[in-house]
């Protein structure tokens, strides 16, 4: 039987994070924020790496802590943001533009969801010494927004919208995020799935086929998407 007691480490990180703390993070330990983190996605990376448009801000001396998420914002009467939560997106779409992004802006942390492979994570992580922070199932984006404080400045608001702008917030105890990767390009989904996968066939043994042939039905268990 499963240790259903087990205690799952959790550390505090400064933003912008150190070397000596990505070096120390663990797959699966839990990891909460204090600092100035920034959200880029495909919006931005077009708008700097394919369009030539400067990065406004200093970075990585501001924020090494790129979140791919998109807020739920509400502008105040005096033209304040006031962001009610973030609710993280999947990273792997985002792939084809991660090293240059990784040279451009420094970025040392990716937080977003679903994580990706092993070997995405070391041909594109590991390289720029970068590792991958997962969000805790659906559902937490009014968590998270607990844990941003202040919103420094939103940037290409108008011309990109208000999930693909680029938002800047001071955050405190911010998360929960799981560690996806580590420094070597180790992938805990990955790792945790082929365990799940080892056992489908005895979990399914006995049943019938599908009788309907939907989307996602597949006789191979392990190409389920759970």
């Amino acid at each position: 039987m499963a240790d259903t007691n087990k205690e799952f480490k959790e550390v505090r990180l400064q933003v912008p994070v150190q070397q000596e703390d990505l070096e120390k993070l663990e797959i699966g330990t839990i990891v909460y924020l204090d600092g100035v983190i920034y959200t880029g996605r495909e919006g931005v990376y077009k708008r700097v790496l394919e369009d030539g448009f400067d990065i406004p801000l200093d970075l990585p001396a501001l924020s090494n802590v790129n979140f791919h998420c998109s807020p739920a914002a509400a502008i105040e009467p005096d033209g304040t943001f006031n962001v009610g939560g973030v609710t993280a997106t999947a990273s792997f779409r985002f792939a084809k533009w991660m090293t240059d992004w990784f040279k451009k802006s420094g970025a040392k942390i990716i937080i977003g969801k679903g994580g990706m492979t092993s070997e995405q994570y070391k041909e594109l992580y590991v390289p720029a010494g970068a590792v991958y922070l997962t969000t805790v199932g659906y559902g937490t984006g009014a968590l998270l927004g607990r844990g941003i404080k202040k919103v420094r400045q939103v940037e290409w608001y108008e011309e990109l919208g208000n999930a693909q702008a680029m938002w800047v917030f001071d955050v405190e105890n911010f998360g929960p995020f799981i560690v996806d990767s580590d420094l070597k390009g180790n992938s805990l989904f990955e790792q945790e799935g082929k365990k799940i996968n080892q056992k489908l066939d005895k979990l399914y043994e006995g049943l019938k086929k599908p009788a309907l042939s939907r989307y996602g039905e597949t006789d191979d268990r392990s190409d389920e998407l759970i």
